[in-house]
């Protein structure tokens, strides 16, 4: 039983979010064909954006593999994904612990604090609860102790950052029905300030003038296309026919082959697009009930994408100029003796645009490009910089990249060597 509360629903992300749908809902006494309408476009309009970032990421794959053998690169690869599943053989308990906890601790900060925030992002949840049982694990803690101090931790970051970003989420969604719970604030946070610092707000990316004979440009789908085939042609050049048509296209021609991969990859924009408003329409007024209820005037904290329809061209901004910062600190990073991190499109797209987003609402085009190049920066040193602190624990070739991981795994470690634990 406790297996299947922890792996099957605490662990699907989906289903959690869901399950706060259902318990909103009937807290607030909704009719049967209410409740059971709005619990499933909740968990639908989550398994869409799942869908949508599944067929996205099937093509970044691609197209990093096409990247790495035209440019020749070797180096760590940040991916959420794929250290938590390394860290599982050690850490699996210990990392679940502390996410069943961490959110309990969540609820009561959110009931108890001026921090309004439940914090949805299942997903997010368990990276950050593997990243304190490691770095905790590395200070020394095991334990009782680690499960405790772990899981406070984990629900501090719950509520904290979200709040720090909510004054640029009202200013980006004209509303505060909402917030922004994604492990990536600090980069956000940091674009939104160069944003202000360097931009101009009055001159948006969704002010950038079209000429007619171009207008089909404004629609977001095609701009996407456009801007990922170039992208994917110019890398397939310098990849060679050869390589791609015998071991990444199984035979089809290559120019053929990455246009196709460009168009799934904008297929996969468009279906996290439409997953965004469903969720956003079924899982803010079902959140009224548990706000109501069980913590008066929280907020539901949602995942990153839920801001991108807000500023269509500035998440492409945002990807674009965050890759490219990735690129320039590829070479800057083993100039300083640390290990070459190989910027994964995947973070890249999701923090980066997000970031475009941020930094469009506070400082404009030139916010959404600046304050993006930005948490490019930060989510390439950021993780070269804990892999020095992480020491040798086992895992090879990736690393945690959102910029919060590396925030918080530094701050954990730094603490623990003054308080001498480690």
């Amino acid at each position: 039983m406790l297996e299947l509360i922890m792996n099957d629903i605490l662990g699907t992300p989906s289903i959690l979010v869901g399950l706060f749908a259902l318990i909103g809902l009937l807290l607030q006494r909704k009719s049967s064909a209410d409740v059971v309408s709005g619990t499933l476009k909740t968990v639908m309009g989550f398994i869409i954006i799942g869908a949508g970032a599944t067929v996205l990421v099937g093509a970044l794959d691609i197209f990093s593999q096409m990247f790495d053998h035209a440019f020749n690169v070797q180096g760590v690869i940040p991916n959420n994904e794929a250290i938590v599943a390394a860290a599982q053989s050690d850490f699996g308990t210990s990392t679940a612990l502390i996410m069943v906890f961490g959110m309990v601790v969540n609820v009561l900060l959110a009931r108890f604090t001026p921090f309004k925030y439940i914090f949805l992002t299942g997903h997010h949840t368990l990276f950050m609860a593997c990243l304190i049982a490691v770095t905790l694990s590395v200070g020394g803690l095991n334990g009782v102790p680690l499960i405790l101090v772990g899981s406070i931790i984990l629900g501090v970051c719950m509520v904290l950052f979200p709040a720090i970003l909510q004054p640029y989420v009202r200013k980006i969604t004209g509303s505060d029905d909402f917030a922004i719970g994604h492990f990536g604030t600090i980069g956000y946070f940091v674009s939104a300030t160069v944003g202000k610092w360097f931009g101009n707000k009055e001159k948006t990316t969704e002010q950038i003038k079209v000429p007619k004979s171009l207008g089909f440009l404004r629609d977001t789908s095609v701009a996407v296309s456009l801007t990922m085939t170039l992208f994917f042609v110019i890398v397939a050049l310098f990849a060679g026919q050869d390589y791609i048509e015998t071991k990444l296209s199984g035979g089809s021609n290559f120019i053929v082959f990455s246009f196709i991969q460009a168009i799934t990859f904008a297929a996969g924009v468009y279906i996290i697009l439409a997953g965004v408003r469903m969720l956003i329409a079924e899982i803010v007024p079902a959140f009224k009930g548990i706000a109501d209820k069980v913590a008066p005037d929280t907020k539901p904290a949602l995942d990153c994408p839920t801001i991108f329809p807000f500023a269509p061209n500035a998440v492409i901004i945002g990807f674009l100029f965050s890759f490219l910062a990735g690129l320039l600190s590829m070479f800057l990073l083993p100039a300083i003796g640390l290990k070459v991190i190989v910027p994964g499109l995947v973070p890249h797209f999701f923090t980066g645009a997000a970031a475009g987003v941020f930094g469009n609402a506070t400082g404009g085009r030139r916010g959404a490009m600046l304050g993006s190049f930005a948490n490019g920066i930060i989510i390439s040193f950021l993780p070269a910089v804990l892999l020095v602190f992480l020491g040798d624990v086992g895992f090879e070739g990736t690393t945690f990249g959102d910029s919060d991981f590396g925030v918080v795994g530094l701050l954990i470690l730094s603490i623990m060597r003054l308080l001498g634990l480690s």
